[in-house]
């Protein structure tokens, strides 16, 4: 029976502020990647959402970013290698003391917004988060953008990956994804949402922006948390998916 992973950013909200229904999206994920304070999320909130994902059995990954709280970590930074391998460690190693506290573990990796789009083209950076991973932890599985040359730099690295796919967002011919800047960009309508992506997983394309049919090969297929209607979004997608025989399933080993 074939499986997909389903993935969700969360873990975002900050004081006061609240980003997202971590509760209901944990009810319907398989893989939760949790913020870890650099470009949203305070100590308080992670540590509810790990302890919620580990009663509800979902795995556990560090949504990495770049130190960007008021850009929300979209913002392109030109952060010097060793400064980014640092703060790649620091992210991780706080999300872990939350995960042990909370009775789960952190078992994979998850590059947000700016970092994780530049990290998918650009290899001086790679290489830096590279070495992150590989000086704390070579078991921990790096998730990266279906087709992006990241794939081939971390596993000649030695490292494990997943290829990842976007439900709620716009890609184009060449299978990268459509600037947030562009008209188009976030896709709002459920329904086409879980089409979509039950035909990649089906098929192994998704229709571009221009109508054109893109080859994508994915493991794990992403919705954010933070997108208008996320939730049903995901409810939508798993349903299509279940009905079809697909299975979700976390691509890496939940902790009982």
């Amino acid at each position: 029976m074939p499986t997909i992973d389903l993935n969700s950013d969360l873990g975002e909200s900050f004081g006061q502020w609240r980003m997202g229904d971590d509760a209901a999206m944990l009810d319907i994920v398989t893989s939760a990647n949790v913020a870890c304070g650099f470009h949203a999320g305070d100590p308080a909130g992670i540590l509810r959402t790990l302890q919620a994902a580990a009663a509800k059995g979902v795995a556990v990954g560090a949504h990495v970013a770049y130190p960007d709280l008021v850009g929300f970590g979209r913002r392109n930074l030109d952060i010097a290698s060793d400064e980014l391998t640092a703060d790649v460690l620091y992210q991780i190693g706080a999300l872990q003391a939350l995960a042990r506290a909370a009775g789960t573990r952190v078992t994979y990796v998850k590059p947000h917004g700016a970092l994780y789009n530049t990290i998918a083209q650009d290899p001086r950076q790679a290489q830096a988060v590279i070495a992150a991973l590989r000086q704390l932890d070579e078991d921990l599985v790096l998730v990266c953008l279906a087709g992006s040359p990241l794939l081939g730099w971390a596993r000649e690295a030695g490292l494990s990956c997943v290829a990842e796919a976007f439900a709620d967002r716009a890609y184009t011919p060449e299978g990268t994804l459509v600037s947030r800047r562009l008209p188009g960009a976030v896709l709002h309508d459920a329904e086409l949402v879980a089409q979509r992506m039950l035909r990649l997983v089906q098929d192994g394309v998704v229709e571009a922006i221009d109508g054109s049919l893109t080859p994508i090969e994915a493991e794990s297929i992403c919705v954010h948390g933070d997108s208008p209607g996320a939730v049903d979004m995901a409810r939508a997608l798993r349903r299509h998916l279940e009905l079809a025989g697909v299975t979700p399933r976390a691509f890496t080993e939940v902790p009982s």
